[in-house]
């Protein structure tokens, strides 16, 4: 597949106006199921709605819209800026942000056939502009996340995912999707989880993380969480960040998690020791 000239402009139009599913705003993860730990205080996600539902579907959502300063298009692996503004319903940009999580966006890069990951934290100007170096490696229509949380006319916060389509021109073969499993090899660690997520049934998933076969208990914390997990689903990229308890667990990291529908989802998990992040990634098949 060849994507250049008109092809790429047509395909970002359409992207623009036609790509996008009705804005879906985000809430607090719903309440988990029962725990043998009744005082257990669950983790929140940013991206779906009670029960997970997923979002990271529009460029706009509960009265905010994300507005690229240009058309995103790219060259492979050729760094350019990539400036873009939340703007609320009244027009203006949005400029107050709620921290979350030690950073007031996050900003996800993932390519549609769920390859090529990136978790970056833009920049923001006193006029609402948040901007970031970015590059994509390779050909292809890219989805890019804002994940953030700002405040509603009212001075309610409001958690949302708004995302837009990049396109990057040149020869483009999907990669397919890794089988399902539960241990990744990353960066000498090796990374399991434990848990099984279900529909529309919040479960815990555990995720270990091994060196030379002896388990990590002393992981360090990375934006203010000893872990995260980005989940996105195979087929429309819904998007869905979860944060851990508070608290390692038996020296493992504990999320809560719902999934919205069957299918098959790839989980992002990053973690960090010795002052470095590394990012283990599964893919799994929920019935």
């Amino acid at each position: 597949m060849v994507l250049k000239g008109p092809f790429v402009a047509a395909g970002l139009v359409a992207a623009l106006l036609l790509g996008f599913g009705i804005a879906r705003a985000t809430a607090p993860a719903a309440t988990p199921a029962a725990t043998s730990d009744p005082t257990t205080i669950p983790s929140h996600s940013h991206g779906g709605a009670v029960l997970g539902d997923l979002g990271g579907f529009s460029l706009s959502g509960a009265g905010f819209t994300l507005v690229p300063a240009a058309p995103p298009t790219f060259e492979a692996g050729v760094p350019r800026p990539f400036a873009f503004k939340i703007v609320g319903a009244d027009g203006r940009a949005v400029t107050k942000f709620v921290p979350n999580h030690d950073k007031l966006l996050h900003f996800i890069a993932i390519k549609h056939d769920l390859s090529g990951f990136q978790h970056r934290h833009p920049e923001l100007a006193a006029d609402g502009t948040w901007s970031i170096p970015l590059t994509l490696p390779s050909p292809g229509i890219w989805r890019l996340y804002s994940d953030f949380v700002t405040l509603d006319p009212a001075g309610q916060q409001v958690p949302l995912a708004l995302s837009i389509d990049a396109t990057v021109a040149g020869n483009y073969s999907p990669l397919a999707l890794p089988a399902a499993a539960r241990t990744a090899d990353v960066d000498g660690f090796t990374v399991t989880y434990e848990g099984t997520p279900k529909v529309n049934a919040t479960q815990p998933l555990t995720f270990r993380v091994f060196s030379g076969g002896s388990p990590v208990t002393d992981l360090e914390k990375y934006l203010a969480a000893y872990g995260h997990l980005v989940v996105i689903r195979d087929g429309d990229l819904g998007y869905l960040h979860v944060h851990p308890e508070d608290q390692l667990v038996g020296g493992a990291v504990k999320f809560w998690l719902s999934a919205p529908s069957p299918g098959r989802y790839r989980m992002f998990f990053e973690f960090q020791k010795g002052g470095a992040v590394h990012r283990a990634e599964f893919t799994v098949d929920i019935q």
